[in-house]
């Protein structure tokens, strides 16, 4: 076993024992915990972040979820499809998924972020869920890795796509504003507020020049989804 692991061991192991999967590797395992912000507080691990596993297991999950659709739903078209797998692969679902699982309680973060509530940050949770994707294409294949996106992110699947409707709420507001105004509308972001780990962001949507709504998020895209529902209902009631 790789020395660079610093006494995470039984932590490993526990989180292992958890998923039902183990690693051959367990620094490959250590890596897609470790928050960059860790890395900043212990200089001398000769490590990177889990960055480069995140942007790996994007991929790897973005591939499980078309398949997955296009096998599950044989009767949605195209643009059907890909709103449901950018509702699957969003940052809220895949939160939803690691906090459900407990992930939080393994991210590797620096004090200064687990003091501002890292450990339940949807960004954090979300990317370090993608970071273990990769982690286990890496050590043990596409087949484990499609193995453990069935077991957890099957049900959110099938659940976002029994919706009536499964698109994301931006798209259902550009469509809507396209219908009834004929312009497609756009944001901007009006105040960012708070730390770097602790952003919040307060973003309009306009229709030409008009301002819709506003929404508030603890990231852009957040607060987007927030100011395009309220702009719906806003629009709806008009028309």
């Amino acid at each position: 076993m790789d020395n660079q692991i610093p006494n995470n061991r039984p932590e490993l192991q526990k989180l292992q024992e958890q998923i039902g999967l183990y690693f051959e590797s367990e620094e490959t395992l250590f890596q897609a915990l470790l928050h960059r912000s860790y890395l900043n507080e212990n200089k001398d691990l000769q490590l990177q972040s889990n960055e480069r596993y995140e942007f790996l297991g994007d991929a790897v999950l973005e591939l499980w979820c078309s398949d997955t659709i296009f096998r599950k739903f044989p009767q949605f078209a195209e643009g059907d499809m890909t709103n449901l797998r950018a509702l699957v692969v969003r940052t809220l679902n895949l939160s939803k998924v690691a906090q459900a699982m407990g992930l939080g309680n393994y991210v590797k973060l620096s004090r200064g972020e687990e003091k501002h509530g890292g450990r339940s940050n949807p960004s954090i949770l979300a990317d370090t869920l993608e970071a273990l994707i990769g982690a286990i294409y890496l050590d043990s294949g596409l087949k484990a890795a499609n193995k453990f996106m069935d077991k957890y992110l099957l049900d959110s699947l099938v659940d976002l796509s029994g919706q009536e409707v499964f698109k994301d709420p931006k798209s259902i507001f550009q469509e809507l504003a396209q219908s009834t105004k004929g312009i497609t509308p756009h944001y901007e972001t009006i105040k960012e507020t708070g730390p770097d780990h602790q952003k919040n962001f307060l973003v309009a949507v306009f229709v030409g020049d008009q301002k819709i709504a506003t929404g508030k998020g603890s990231s852009k895209q957040e607060a987007e989804e927030s100011a395009s529902i309220k702009a719906t209902k806003i629009i709806k009631d008009l028309v």
